[in-house]
């Protein structure tokens, strides 16, 4: 173990560690008292192994220890900071933040179509705590790392979920994620009605304008997502799109940017 390098992720002390002359991230569970969330996150990692999720190096359930593939770069909150870094400013570009914000979308998608049913993001009650639960890759694509609170939907089963025990506050969650019965009932969990994955979409614009940013040609690109990004916004839930037509939209936007770019520069030539 070298040393802690975050200590953000609340279930865990994370250390930058070498294993096999690699350098790996090491989860220590803090507390025994949160140990079935640890055993899930693991068992989410070990099942969902794929592009859109950190590479799982191993493993000691005895030990309550996970090592992972270490990124440099950290959260996705860390973003701005990367690039205005100077060997990272010819990516901080409109075309690169959109193509972040695919790869944030198709994570979103893959949970929803995911090996083991529609798992909803819960951890995800405001933007930075949205955003920490992901890591920039030093290639600069988003793999999702914080996997302890993912829990299942099955429409068919009518199964649906809360996210916690707690009330909710505040724009970024889905109204459905609020308490409905005024301020004076006080919360209870047992009468908090549950929801499914389209509390997901609602939060989607707020991490896409993060990831956009503020560089020439962001606000174009908002302006082409205004539609899908109004429908995400929808109060009623089952109205808000899929983030398959989300991740449609998104490329279909990048296509129509890049070509209109592209056909403007061959004029000026």
């Amino acid at each position: 173990e070298k040393f802690q390098f975050d200590v953000s992720v609340s279930l865990c002390q994370v250390f930058l560690s070498e294993w096999k002359e690699r350098k790996v991230a090491l989860s220590r569970l803090k507390s025994l008292e949160m140990k079935d969330d640890f055993l899930h996150g693991l068992q989410m990692l070990k099942s969902l192994q794929s592009k859109h999720i950190v590479t799982l190096v191993g493993y000691c359930e005895d030990d309550n220890s996970i090592l992972t593939e270490y990124h440099p770069l950290g959260s996705l909150r860390n973003l701005e900071e990367t690039l205005t870094l100077s060997k990272y400013q010819n990516v901080n570009t409109w075309q690169h933040r959109l193509q972040l914000a695919i790869g944030y979308v198709s994570i979103i998608n893959y949970l929803h179509h995911s090996p083991l049913g529609t798992l909803v993001m819960c951890d995800s009650n405001d933007l930075p705590k949205t955003l920490s639960q992901y890591l920039l890759t030093s290639n600069l694509s988003i793999v999702a790392n914080d996997l302890d609170a993912l829990p299942l939907v099955n429409h068919s089963s009518k199964m649906f979920v809360k996210c916690g025990h707690r009330e909710l506050h505040g724009d970024f969650v889905a109204p459905e994620q609020l308490w409905p019965y005024g301020k004076d009932t006080p919360f209870h969990d047992e009468l908090m009605p549950s929801y499914d994955e389209k509390v997901d979409i609602w939060k989607i614009p707020d991490v896409s304008s993060f990831l956009l940013g503020h560089v020439e040609g962001s606000d174009m690109v908002r302006f082409h997502l205004f539609d899908i990004h109004k429908a995400c916004k929808s109060q009623t839930p089952a109205e808000r799109p899929s983030a398959q037509d989300i991740l449609d939209t998104y490329q279909k936007v990048f296509n129509l940017l890049r070509d209109t770019g592209r056909s403007q520069t061959r004029e000026m030539l």
